[in-house]
């Protein structure tokens, strides 16, 4: 069971959290509260009021498929909070906060055409209602999706041009020229963040790191960009090269000539929007992806570029339902002047670096926020 919180800022936009428990029955003093069925046929059956204000309530899937539940807003549909994977026979226990209004269920079953709704429950009272989000359907995300494609077209014809580049360099024997190639290339491909699940293999055989080969920086495994930046940075003969170069040519051309077949999945988008500078974070931040060149951070620059281009493309959808793009947008301003004419780690003191590593980390923070509002949800 996978439940999602949308954080926005600090506080909880959508909220689900509480113990499972087996057969619809939940210990402690929540076992004499009454369990709202997740069920299709009985959606919502079990909730018929509440006052305004904190609820902790109870929903169990009493039906023989996993069910995805959510709470909605009766009159617009948003999405007040929501459990994902609600498998039969289990319970979960979800907290809300609720104004004065009319709220609803939907469950959408597993392999079910359609979400099916609970009756309307009518919430009295004064207190103070939480957050919602108005849920994203598949067809608001294919417009973002087509500009995104766009892109990576645009952007895999500049890899192409490059990578030929450098490899034409190494034919020469010309170890300066390759390395002044070498960085634009593999910028090119870093600027791409978002595609790399449609590139398949290619991703690893392109830009894999040696981590995890049985034969480390040796294996025949390790190819690509960071296989040539070892050789380039390490003084490896350059007709020894010249192979390992021709293989990132050909396999450049492959993922350009594949991606004209291939979908960008729109639902994939708001996921690489944070996971782009989760990779930053883990690999180039670390020091774990560099091979000798030095230029972690001009990498973790185009990382950015890249997350700038996912964003831009889902501003539409996010505009009115993300409160807090305007601090996204302020604090990739941050990151962009503290990666500014910086090209490797070693040149920040420690106190930069744990700057540097502090404005990534919450970024990622804010941005795991559009992997949950524009998910595509069923609504009908």
């Amino acid at each position: 069971m996978r439940v999602s919180p949308i954080i926005v800022g600090a506080a909880v936009l959508l909220a689900a959290s509480g113990d499972v428990a087996s057969g619809g029955a939940v210990g402690g003093a929540a076992a004499h509260r009454r369990v709202i069925d997740a069920a299709a046929g009985r959606c919502g059956a079990g909730w018929t009021a509440a006052r305004a204000g904190r609820q902790t309530l109870l929903v169990g899937n009493t039906g023989a498929a996993v069910a995805e539940v959510t709470l909605v807003d009766a009159a617009t549909g948003a999405v007040h909070a929501e459990v994902e994977g609600l498998a039969p026979g289990t319970v979960r226990t979800l907290r809300v906060r609720l104004g004065a209004g009319a709220y609803r269920f939907r469950c959408a079953v597993e392999d079910a055409v359609d979400p099916v709704v609970g009756p309307v429950v009518r919430v009295a009272g004064p207190g103070r209602g939480g957050p919602a989000v108005v849920p994203v359907g598949e067809g608001d995300l294919y417009g973002p999706a087509r500009s995104y494609r766009a892109y990576v077209t645009s952007g895999l014809e500049t890899l192409v041009s490059r990578t030929e580049r450098l490899r034409d360099a190494i034919h020469r024997r010309d170890r300066d020229a390759a390395k002044a190639a070498w960085l634009p290339a593999h910028l090119a491909y870093a600027r791409l963040g978002a595609a790399y699940g449609a590139f398949g293999d290619l991703a690893d055989a392109v830009d894999g790191l040696p981590r995890g080969l049985p034969g480390g920086v040796r294996d025949p495994g390790f190819t690509g960009f960071h296989r040539l930046e070892r050789g380039l940075w390490h003084g490896e003969q350059m007709p020894a090269l010249a192979p390992v170069a021709d293989r990132l040519a050909r396999d450049v051309q492959a993922l350009r000539t594949g991606f004209r077949d291939e979908r960008v999945d729109p639902a994939d988008l708001p996921l690489r929007a944070h996971e782009i500078l989760e990779d930053t974070l883990r690999f180039e931040l670390t020091g774990a992806a560099d091979q000798g060149s030095g230029t972690e951070l001009r990498t973790a620059a185009a990382h950015l570029e890249g997350t700038r281009e996912v964003v831009g493309v889902l501003r539409p959808v996010l505009r009115t339902r993300f409160p807090a793009l305007a601090a996204v947008d302020a604090w990739m301003d941050r990151l962009t002047a503290q990666l500014s004419g910086r090209s490797s780690l070693a040149e920040l003191s420690r106190e930069a670096r744990g700057r540097l590593n502090g404005t990534v980390g919450r970024l990622v923070e804010l941005l795991a926020s559009v992997a949950t509002i524009a998910r595509p949800r069923r609504t009908r």
